[in-house]
């Protein structure tokens, strides 16, 4: 690949230090402004990278040194853990509520038609913030949890246990909170929603009775668990009827109605909900990756939550399950015709319709497929898909001269927030403008997944296609240069230019580039012709180097013995490595060959001299 990932997210840390750290102090918000969600996504992107093993910070002596050099502002390598640490504390004051309740409101991320949102509705809770609390908190509690083996002052111990305290209440109610803001919206078949749904499945121009019957045979165990679901919200109505269907997800908030969560951690008032127990996509896939942060084995092996989170977390589970075997049905539903998911656009069922939609569908259908163990064939087709969407969104394609594609980018998806209007006020919105990042992540996501070689190869490519659209887009003045986002510098269209980073665009970036970079970590895929080459090259050299051995080769002199010596060594490898990489095999391999073939040219040299 072209895209470095180590040397890109260097950067992103010395820009977003640049960007943040002033006089001594951590500068909160950037473009929209200081909220619980902007402020946790500032600091994920110092926090995300050093979650992982290359990118650690909380280990002094094993920081590398240009890992210090892109974080020198906030000292040395001993300093710099200490200041994550308070920053992090800073956090959790800041949206702590006076009663010890945190707060998860969207406030400057709210936007509207162009009348003022009222203070009740800024202080709305969102399910961005609780799925992004739930990373920030975990990345917190974990580098607390390491840098205090290498801490010896009580003061700095004293520190470390209030910030491990604060991040476990917040993660405890974030955890809470997308359990109250679990939805589950059922219909009739014949609905205006059932007719959207059956639109979209119906590929192959079926009778609507046989689709019904079709969709409901496939889900026929995810309406089953639903019985199980017995906290939280998405209580479930009457689905025994032949004739119902639905769909299951995330609001955008705390449900309507939904009970309180009962739980021994002190995390203070449970907010009623007045959100629609209908579910949207985008905070459907922002809370399913969340959840996954919950069983990941840095999670498990540093023992990063307690007790009665892990009780939460098995509910939380329950929900994941469901709505990743829902969505992974619905996108691959049909029998050898096109996926809907290959539809593009998606259409949700209140009939809206965007590439977008599509994008997040290939996330929770890539998820199915390989908790399925589907096959390259499966997640070829959703990489195409991807594809296709960089093309239509113009990232590997010129744009026309008046393109509603790029709408995507800028000012993006907004979607509407139901309900929002009951407190007073207009109806807010929510814009999501992460297309390009997005795009990036789930390529690299699936290229990693991907056992063949050319179709892996294929998917690289158009990631580091994506990336140069990304590069383009980076700030070029002030101090958050080289963070993003600019769209006018990739498409002439735009005219507004930024000298603030919006750390959600960032962010996104950020978890592209880690994806990328552990994608990268893993081994090479072996190609089964590769293989089949190298062991052929491997039978005919171990074959030559017993004739060797059989003409008393090794009785010859030191130089000759030294030879047949290294000859061995290199067969015993090549034969261990073969199946693992058999590139590196045959290298070796031909390498022996060519020492073989000396050998038994100087004996012939020398038989006919003789």
């Amino acid at each position: 690949m072209r895209i470095q990932p180590r040397q890109e997210l260097l950067e992103i840390w010395t820009a977003t230090v640049r960007s943040s750290w002033q006089d001594g102090k951590w500068q909160w918000g950037g473009r929209d402004g200081p909220n619980s969600i902007s402020d946790a996504e500032q600091l994920l992107c110092i926090l995300l990278p050093a979650t992982q093993a290359s990118f650690g910070l909380d280990r002094p002596d094993e920081t590398a040194e240009e890992m210090i050099r892109a974080l020198r502002p906030l000292g040395t390598a001993t300093q710099i853990p200490r200041v994550i640490i308070q920053v992090l504390t800073e956090y959790y004051q800041r949206y702590t509520d006076k009663s010890g309740t945190p707060v998860f409101s969207g406030r400057t991320y709210f936007q509207t038609d162009g009348e003022e949102p009222s203070e009740q509705q800024l202080d709305l809770d969102i399910v961005d913030s609780f799925a992004m609390s739930i990373t920030l908190s975990l990345a917190a509690i974990g580098f607390a949890k390491v840098f205090r083996s290498a801490v010896r002052r009580e003061e700095i111990l004293r520190e470390i246990d209030d910030l491990e305290t604060m991040a476990s209440v917040r993660l405890t109610a974030a955890m809470v909170g997308l359990l109250r803001s679990f939805a589950v919206n059922v219909f009739d078949a014949d609905s205006d929603e059932g007719q959207a749904l059956i639109r979209t499945l119906n590929q192959g121009d079926l009778p609507q009775r046989q689709v019904v019957s079709q969709l409901r045979r496939r889900l026929r165990q995810t309406i089953a668990s639903f019985r199980e679901v017995m906290i939280g919200s998405g209580q479930v109505a009457d689905l025994d009827s032949p004739n119902r269907l639905f769909e299951c997800g995330w609001s955008w908030g705390v449900v309507r109605d939904a009970p309180e969560v009962e739980t021994t951690e002190p995390i203070g008032h449970q907010v009623s909900g007045i959100a629609p127990e209908e579910p949207y996509l985008y905070f459907t896939v922002i809370a399913i990756d969340a959840i996954e942060e919950l069983f990941t084995e840095r999670t498990r092996i540093l023992g990063l939550l307690n007790e009665e989170q892990q009780r939460l977390s098995r509910a939380l589970q329950l929900r994941w399950d469901l709505t990743r075997g829902y969505w992974a049905t619905v996108a691959t539903f049909g029998d050898g015709h096109r996926w809907p998911l290959e539809d593009i656009p998606w259409r949700t069922t209140d009939r809206d319709a965007s590439d977008y939609y599509t994008l997040l569908v290939t996330s929770l259908a890539v998820k199915g497929l390989v908790m399925e163990r589907g096959a390259d064939a499966e997640l070829s087709r959703v990489g195409a898909v991807l594809e296709e969407l960089a093309n239509r969104a113009r990232i590997t394609r010129r744009p026309f001269d008046v393109d509603p594609a790029l709408a995507l980018h800028a000012p993006g998806v907004r979607l509407t927030l139901q309900n929002s209007d009951k407190l007073g006020g207009p109806r807010l919105r929510w814009a999501v403008t992460e297309f390009s990042a997005l795009l990036l992540q789930r390529t690299a996501l699936i290229a990693g997944l991907l056992s063949d070689a050319d179709q892996r190869a294929k998917l690289l490519d158009l990631a580091d296609r994506v990336w140069d659209h990304l590069v383009l887009r980076r700030l070029e003045r002030g101090n958050g240069r080289s963070l993003w986002d600019q769209p006018a510098r990739a498409f002439r269209q735009f005219d507004e230019y930024h000298d603030s980073p919006s750390w959600y665009y960032t962010e996104r970036v950020v978890q592209s580039l880690v994806t990328t970079a552990r994608i990268l970590r893993r081994p090479p895929v072996p190609s089964e012709r590769l293989t089949l080459h190298a062991q052929d090259l491997l039978n005919e050299a171990e074959h030559l180097y017993d004739m060797e051995l059989l003409t008393g080769a090794a009785e010859g002199g030191p130089r000759m013995q030294q030879t047949l010596q290294v000859v061995r060594v290199n067969l015993r490898r090549a034969r261990d490595i073969v199946h693992e990489r058999p590139g590196t095999a045959a290298a070796l391999t031909s390498a022996v060959l060519r020492q073989l073939d000396e050998l038994s040219a100087a004996r012939r040299d020398v038989a006919e001299a003789g």
